[in-house]
């Protein structure tokens, strides 16, 4: 008779199919590394997806740093891929720009890719960083990096505000967000962004589109398209995730009660092998877009 041991498991969910975050900007002052870092920790998956702007580029040829904390976050990506068997796919951004000159390239169970398809439960998803369908950052470079100038400091200003909120008690408050939301070309850029971002994903076929780079988190339906956005890890500090149903959401680390994730309660397992159940483990394939004007590898799960 074999006998039943005790083990410890978390009770609220911690492992998913698929996780993607994207616009870390590590090397800038507003990267939120320990916090992804964190969040990495708490959470497994079988594919992590860098959907671009992980490293800025842009910043640290300019004024940006590279610290100890923003290695942590790669240190904490290769152990999941090392002690999770984590597949991870990194994907450019206007920002990791100079990976172009390396792309695509496998190494182990890293793969950096331009962009990519992703098959899931009868669904296929383009995935994309997005800035490719931002005529702004494509024709007007220069403009762009106005724009991240003007971005940078209000990050900077952002920061001081919620310096004294936080001393008078008050949650945080981006401002950031408020300007966004304020401003009537901001609000209809993102509109049409979003919009063109659901045309392609309609042309190329397929039932979703998920990206990042305009750092506003999304989770909705856009004209019987799938529009998802990862993001950013500077403000909103926000993540998808995919559950082996093929059901998504929006976690935000704001949001993540750590405490009942450390809280346990017991299950019991068998102790003899021949009492161990069969798991069938998901094969993953690549193939490829046919499309005249782009062709991509894919993911099929």
């Amino acid at each position: 008779m074999g006998l039943n041991l005790p083990i410890k498991t978390t009770g609220v969910k911690t492992h998913y199919k698929t996780l993607i975050v994207s616009d870390v900007h590590l090397g800038t002052k507003g990267s939120k590394s320990k916090e992804i870092a964190r969040f990495l920790k708490q959470f497994h998956c079988d594919n992590l997806i860098l959907n671009g702007d992980i490293i800025d580029g842009w910043q640290l040829k300019k004024s940006g740093s590279w610290k100890r904390k923003h290695t942590r976050f790669f240190n904490r990506v290769l152990k999941m891929m090392e002690n999770q068997a984590t597949k991870v796919y990194y994907l450019r951004g206007n920002h990791d720009d100079f990976l172009d000159q390396i792309l695509p390239i496998q190494i182990g169970g890293l793969y950096i890719l331009a962009d990519m398809t992703y098959e899931s439960n009868g669904k296929t998803y383009f995935i994309t960083h997005g800035d490719i369908f931002d005529s702004i950052t494509t024709n007007l470079r220069w403009i762009a990096y106005l724009g991240d100038l003007g971005y940078t400091f209000l990050l900077w200003l952002n920061r001081v505000v919620n310096f004294y909120r936080m001393k008078k008690g008050l949650p945080y408050f981006s401002l950031s967000k408020f300007v966004k939301g304020k401003v009537k070309q901001a609000v209809s850029y993102v509109d049409d962004y979003e919009m063109e971002l659901a045309k392609m994903a309609k042309s190329k076929g397929c039932d979703g589109i998920i990206c990042g780079h305009i750092h506003k988190p999304e989770n909705r339906m856009i004209e019987g398209i799938h529009y998802l956005n990862s993001g950013d890890w500077v403000e909103t500090m926000s993540a998808l995730a995919e559950d082996h149903e093929g059901n998504w959401e929006l976690i935000y680390f704001n949001q993540i009660d750590f405490k009942k994730m450390d809280t346990h309660q017991e299950i019991s397992i068998p102790s003899r092998m021949e009492d161990l159940t069969e798991i069938d483990l998901a094969r993953v394939t690549f193939t490829g877009i046919q499309d005249e004007e782009l062709q991509t590898p894919g993911i099929q799960l």
